[in-house]
């Protein structure tokens, strides 16, 4: 089999504009919403689905499956979008398909968006895992390289060509991974024609989650005028009780434009405006944006309302976006980190994007429902392990105060292959393309640009001054760390992080069985790491496996009360450190989750406090208990949310 048709980095992206928190890109992300000016036709539902099951994956471009309707080029089924396609049916080999798989839904316009030529028609695919390419009508508009961020084409000048046509979306993704890929694998072939039949490979990965693949979250169109707001880059300061909202505003499609700036708290009052592209608004008796616990009114968001007038000889063009904000800050000292000039103690989690039968598809019913458990667990974080999550999730995070670690799916790099020019590149790319999409989130407060790399090998050490240098210098306003299981010793990108995020599993992957070692091991780890690099330091992930209602007394591994005993040494030595240098303690993990299969993984990895169905195991109701203990000592608990959460 072959790796996706085009396995270069993306096009170089421009800059636009020069921000003093950082960089433009020339091409805004802006999550598409609904104005007086602008329409959303979402087109999530059922879509005809065919895998290319050709020997080398390459039938529909060869046969051109996008020119036409893809069930008149052989059998299709239907297939849902947003979702993984793996568990959807009952076939074994599309499960575990690697390749090609062909996705096609026709679309009815309105006739206005037809015949309004001062109007643009934007079809985005908020993603799809892991290389892509879209066509319209038989027309290529698209090709993205990396499975977890949004990418969009402008589609105005194609569906007008024949307005009494309908709309054929035709999107192909391949989730083939190679060592220069986010996360890396390597194809192995089997060509042993004693063991294997002809044509026989397999996907080899080095993470430890299930690789689901296809359209994993919304598709839609939206429209704009022909002049746009592009993008806009908010920072955010306090200094006593006035808050500053440092704007800069990208506008296409206008050579001059006429705008209006203005910002309103939650009840729509206006409490700063400005004409200005790039500006500072000052707010006075400012209410800052305040992580879950910490303060009796956590998540405030203002908006940021963005009016946009422009002329050309043949019409005006006027445009509206706002944009939530969340008027925060965000630092770091040797010891504390620091929301709103207060230390911040991460008590929370990390999560997959994985459910039965969705896999890692945008799911609304599963997302509340995991953040009523994050509230009743005391949670006032997470980690966006080992990727980044959906939009919508980060806009969540932004209303509940719910703080995040955004990562990028740099997991795996194990290879020492991985370290090369092209992967380096790549990995810029996701970062840049990350932080353009994010950046704006009051709620994601540091960037985590991989987990568990292998860091001591010679080429890590440029690799990840280069990696954390690049991040720095797009958002300067955030820490950025990786996550490392390395020896303290040997690692070398832990230098260049900000805050040190360590990975320890004793009692299980090392002397498994033997949790009386636990409280000695974990205060040598974290007097290595603080003793050399004098930063703060994030237990970023700990736990054991239990299988829900399995018990044994005395605890054995696998059981719920031996995950207990895990997590209550851990938690021993947590309490002694938290007064020194440690500011968070993540678990591994918050719900069971789908891996591949293995010999030490029974249908998934069982490290959950949560099943995969969001049922509680015991160690969920020892965590409550502590979380909530913790937020009483370390933040202002208003009489609402005692009554929610606390025992």
């Amino acid at each position: 089999m072959v790796p996706p048709g085009k396995a270069g980095l993306l096009g170089l992206l421009c800059l636009l504009a020069v921000f003093d928190s950082g960089c433009l890109l020339d091409n805004g992300m802006l999550f598409p919403r609904e104005s007086s000016s602008r329409e959303l036709k979402e087109l999530n539902g059922l879509w005809s689905f065919r895998a290319d099951r050709s020997p080398n994956r390459k039938q529909g471009f060869e046969r051109a499956w996008y020119k036409q309707r893809l069930a008149e080029t052989g059998p299709v089924i239907e297939m849902p979008v947003p979702a993984s396609y793996n568990d959807i049916t009952q076939d074994a080999t599309l499960r575990n398909f690697i390749g090609w798989v062909w996705y096609e839904r026709e679309v009815v316009l309105p006739a206005r968006w037809l015949a309004d030529e001062t109007t643009r028609v934007v079809l985005r695919v908020g993603s799809a895992h892991y290389y892509a390419m879209g066509w319209v009508n038989g027309v290529k508009v698209l090709e993205h390289n990396g499975g977890h961020l949004p990418f969009e084409a402008e589609i105005s000048r194609i569906i007008r060509k024949d307005p009494t046509m309908p709309c054929r979306i035709t999107i192909a993704v391949n989730n083939t991974l190679s060592l220069e890929t986010l996360p890396p694998g390597i194809i192995k072939y089997m060509d042993d024609r004693t063991q294997y039949p002809d044509g026989y490979f397999v996907q080899s990965i080095f993470f430890d989650f299930f690789n689901y693949a296809g359209i994993h979250r919304p598709v839609l169109l939206y429209t704009t005028p022909k002049a746009y707001v592009n993008d806009i880059t908010v920072v955010t300061d306090f200094l006593d009780d006035i808050g500053f909202v440092k704007y800069t505003i990208s506008v296409k499609g206008a050579v001059t434009a006429n705008m209006k700036v203005s910002l309103m708290d939650k009840s729509g009052k206006s409490v700063a405006c400005s004409n200005e592209q790039t500006g500072v608004l000052k707010v006075a008796n400012v209410q800052l944006w305040w992580p879950y616990l910490m303060h009796d009114n956590p998540g405030y968001l203002y908006s940021l309302e963005v009016r946009l007038m422009a002329a050309d000889e043949r019409a005006t063009h006027e445009d509206v976006y706002t944009l939530p904000v969340g008027i925060r800050t965000v630092k770091v000292t040797s010891t504390q980190f620091l929301i709103n000039n207060k230390p911040f103690y991460f008590h929370g989690v990390n999560k997959h994007e994985d459910s039965d039968i969705r896999g890692k598809g945008l799911d609304w019913p599963l997302v509340v429902k995991d953040f009523n458990l994050l509230k009743w667990l005391g949670a006032n974080s997470f980690r966006t392990s080992h990727y980044p999550y959906a939009e919508e999730i980060l806009q969540m995070c932004d209303r509940h105060g719910i703080v995040v670690i955004d990562e990028c799916p740099g997991v795996g790099i194990k290879d020492i292959r991985s370290f090369g020019n092209n992967s380096l590149g790549h990995h810029l790319d996701v970062m840049d393309e990350l932080v353009r999409r994010d950046k704006n989130h009051p709620s994601v407060v540091m960037w985590s640009v991989a987990n568990e790399p292998a860091a001591e090998m010679p080429p890590a050490e440029f690799y990840f001054k280069i990696l954390i240098r690049h991040t720095k210098g797009l958002d300067p306003t955030r820490p950025v760390t990786y996550i490392t299981a390395s020896n303290f010793a040997r690692d070398k990108g832990a230098p260049y992080v900000d805050v040190l995020c360590v990975n320890s599993y004793f009692s299980w992957y090392h002397d498994p069985g033997h949790t009386e070692v636990i409280p000695i091991q974990l205060n040598t780890q974290f007097e290595n790491w603080y003793g050399k690099y004098q930063k703060p330091i994030i237990q970023s992930e700990y736990g054991a496996d239990a299988v829900s209602g399995l018990h044994s007394d005395p605890p054995m591994m696998f059981t719920e009360e031996y995950q207990k005993v895990v997590l209550q040494n851990y938690h021993d030595v947590f309490d002694q450190k938290r007064k020194q240098y440690v500011v968070g303690e993540l678990i591994w993990n918050f719900a069971d989750f789908m891996t591949a299969q293995g010999l030490i993984r029974v249908v998934g990895n069982k490290k959950g406090i949560f099943t995969r169905q969001r049922q509680p195991k015991a160690a969920a109701f020892l965590l409550k208990d502590r979380y909530w203990r913790l937020a009483n000592e370390t933040g202002t608990l208003a009489p609402w949310t005692k009554y929610q959460g606390w025992p």
